[in-house]
């Protein structure tokens, strides 16, 4: 019969919690560092491309690649999202996702609204 450790005093069993939520609490602080040196990088490319003066499609594309770059380590690292639960990492990433899907999706129908509309109005 395996006999488990069980506190009788709650003062003991409070610090079992403590010393679980301290162990679980500190990160080394290379991670921040190494981070804080990616958001710097992301920023300066970000700045580059302004700098080069791209235009059109292409700089919209590459700034926005480097903002949710930068937001999504930001969420991971600062916000402790990569040393949360599974089931919290979705409950806060899956909604913005979803808007964008369905942002998406309004735009494509808005194109195929103008087309069709521009197609039957300026011909008749």
């Amino acid at each position: 019969m395996e006999h488990t450790k069980t506190a009788d005093d709650p003062a003991q069993a409070a610090n079992a919690d403590d010393d679980r939520d301290e162990e679980h609490q500190h990160h080394p602080l290379k991670v921040y560092f190494v981070v804080w040196g990616w958001l710097f990088v992301l920023s300066a490319a970000s700045y580059f491309v302004d700098y080069v003066q791209l235009q059109g499609y292409l700089r919209w594309t590459l700034i926005l690649i480097f903002m949710v770059l930068k937001a999504g380590l930001i969420v991971a690292v600062f916000m402790h999202m990569a040393w949360e639960r599974l089931a919290l990492s979705y409950a806060i990433l899956i909604p913005p996702v979803a808007i964008l899907v369905f942002v998406a999706i309004m735009a494509i129908e808005s194109d195929y609204t103008f087309l069709t509309r521009s197609f039957y109005f300026v011909n008749n």
